[in-house]
């Protein structure tokens, strides 16, 4: 029995959950997967007639937005620490002037959520136009800093593809040693997964960014499909975690 207990209690996918919960964004994705499964299911069982459950699953969708603001009232500061790396840093001018864009409205978007946050808690009371006002701003900066890194994304995806040709086309250039090479390969592999982890980023802002656009009033998407979206977002997030935490 107690043989049993440990074969499952040790297991390698438990010892891996254990360690991805203990990261903080780890939970966060987690929190944010069960929230937008939450706004889906209860449009659904609006659409479905059942107000009494409807109305649980919103409880739990708010909840577990207003928890997930807490979790990110340091954020800014690290978005503004990530926009002045990026000024500092050398590499294409687009792909760095939209990095420093989208991190500068991801700080607007989180410095804006604070105020949301302490609205929601009553720590401050915002009568309700402004609160919409706040509100409305807060999407509009997360909006941009969406767009920014769909730019971004595609930049770098071009470079990266011209980049991965040439290095191809450079293998029938002639004998090469072996230490070249060596070299030639390993910036290949650097390069393909770069275009991955670009291809996935720009996949998640293409499902994300009808989240804020419909919070900032730009287009009307339904509770259910902004909740799919989200969802299948957050499970993308989730999966990357994952793999992070278990190298």
């Amino acid at each position: 029995m107690a043989t049993a207990a440990s074969q499952v209690i040790l297991h390698p996918v438990v010892s891996q959950s254990l360690k991805f919960g203990s990261t903080t964004l780890g939970r966060d994705k987690t929190y944010r997967a069960v929230q937008y499964f939450a706004r889906f299911f209860a449009w659904y069982l609006l659409r479905s007639g059942d107000k009494v459950d409807a109305a649980r699953w919103n409880a739990l969708k708010s909840h577990l937005g207003t928890a997930r603001k807490l979790l990110r009232l340091g954020k800014p500061v690290e978005h503004l620490q990530a926009a002045l790396r990026a000024a500092l840093a050398t590499g294409p001018p687009t792909e760095q002037i939209t990095t420093i864009a989208r991190q500068i409205a991801y700080f607007g978007f989180l410095s804006y959520d604070v105020i949301v946050w302490a609205n929601a808690i009553k720590f401050i009371n915002l009568n309700s136009e402004t609160a919409k006002r706040v509100s409305k701003t807060s999407n509009r900066f997360w909006l941009a800093g969406i767009l920014f890194s769909i730019v971004n994304s595609v930049l770098k995806t071009v470079r990266l593809t011209k980049e991965s040709k040439q290095l191809r086309a450079a293998k029938s250039w002639g004998e090469k040693d072996v230490g070249e090479e060596t070299q030639r390969q390993a910036r290949l592999h650097a390069v393909k997964a770069a275009q991955a982890a670009a291809r996935r980023q720009f996949t998640i802002d293409l499902l994300d960014v009808w989240i804020p656009a419909t919070g900032a009033e730009v287009v009307q998407v339904n509770e259910g499909t902004l909740g799919i979206f989200g969802l299948i977002s957050s499970l993308m997030g989730m999966q990357a975690q994952w793999k992070a935490v278990s190298k």
